[in-house]
């Protein structure tokens, strides 16, 4: 299928590991050509995950509309089938508005499913099957769920933590009605053409610059009130077990908060982990050929990309 656009206006992407200064670089975007962001960030979706997040605080967006952020409560499901279909629903707007799109972030299942021909249509849950697998993990453990969920589909399997009982479940549902493991949706053949005109650019640093950029900004995080904010959310009953509060800059604070380990432990944790989420996040990207990479240090990266767009739309214009 083919979204319609008046115009010819490109949907513009930007993309790449955390840390390289990617909604700076889409609100520049954003500013000087008539545009409006869509988050493509699976932790921004939630309400009262900000610190953690590294959410863009109000000043930082300069009046310029952003959507998919702060839409559903921490404990609420949320999942890429609803992120495509919200996704390409205010893309359309934006079009039709003849404004343009930008889609910002680094959950490249997000961006994917937005972009690409995903049908999550076969994938509807059972209400039924996941009360049972509820039971089943109060009675037996979640691990026990993790184990089922090795034998049928290992490279899922082996990307979620044992205790993240939401995702687990959801992995097995899709399996036990279509037959197939959920690893093969997130498989897209790249010859096949977008549903967009598409300009994706992706931004990277060399390595050691930004695993420094990531130390320096979980430091600045903790500094911000990471840990009263992580507080905040357990003292909202929000439970440790969520599928958000297992994310990135969550799940080790409440790890320091029951007294696991100390601060300084927790915190040396979540630099190590997110140096190791940039690089999962470098490897998915790279796998996409249609990505133009730019050295996210280089003068004037939104301005390159600036010229490119213009350059395109005249040319379709």
């Amino acid at each position: 299928m083919k979204e319609s656009s008046k115009n010819g206006l490109p949907l513009v992407v930007i993309c790449g590991p955390t840390a390289t200064g990617k909604s700076f670089v889409g609100i520049q975007i954003a500013e000087k050509l008539n545009g409006e962001i869509i988050s493509a960030d699976s932790m921004l979706v939630y309400r009262g995950m900000d610190i953690g997040a590294a959410k863009p605080a109000l000043k930082e967006m300069r009046g310029i509309p952003h959507h998919l952020i702060d839409i559903v409560e921490p404990d609420q499901e949320y999942n890429a089938a609803l992120f495509q279909k919200q996704a390409r629903a205010i893309i359309a707007d934006i079009m039709n508005r003849e404004k343009l799109p930008v889609l910002v972030g680094g959950t490249g299942l997000y961006i994917r499913a937005v972009i690409d021909d995903y049908d999550f249509s076969g994938t509807r849950g059972n209400a039924v099957y996941r009360k049972k697998l509820l039971k089943d993990a109060e009675e037996h453990g979640a691990a026990k769920l993790h184990e089922r969920l090795c034998e049928i589909d290992p490279a899922t399997a082996a990307k979620l933590h044992p205790h993240d009982i939401r995702r687990i479940i959801r992995a097995l549902e899709v399996y036990k009605y279509t037959g197939t493991p959920i690893s093969s949706f997130h498989k897209i053949d790249r010859s096949r053409k977008s549903i967009y005109n598409l300009m994706m650019f992706g931004l990277s640093l060399e390595r050691e610059k930004l695993y420094k950029i990531i130390e320096q900004r979980v430091e600045l995080m903790i500094q911000a009130g990471l840990v009263e904010e992580v507080q905040g959310l357990l003292n909202r009953g929000f439970s440790p077990e969520l599928s958000s509060m297992r994310g990135l800059g969550y799940k080790e604070i409440i790890e320091y908060l029951q007294g696991e380990r100390s601060l300084a432990q927790s915190v040396d944790i979540l630099k190590r982990n997110t140096r190791r989420f940039a690089k999962r996040q470098m490897t998915w990207f790279r796998r996409d050929n249609r990505i133009k990479w730019l050295n996210a240090d280089q003068d004037d990266v939104s301005g390159a990309i600036i010229n490119e767009i213009n350059r395109f739309i005249e040319g379709v214009s």
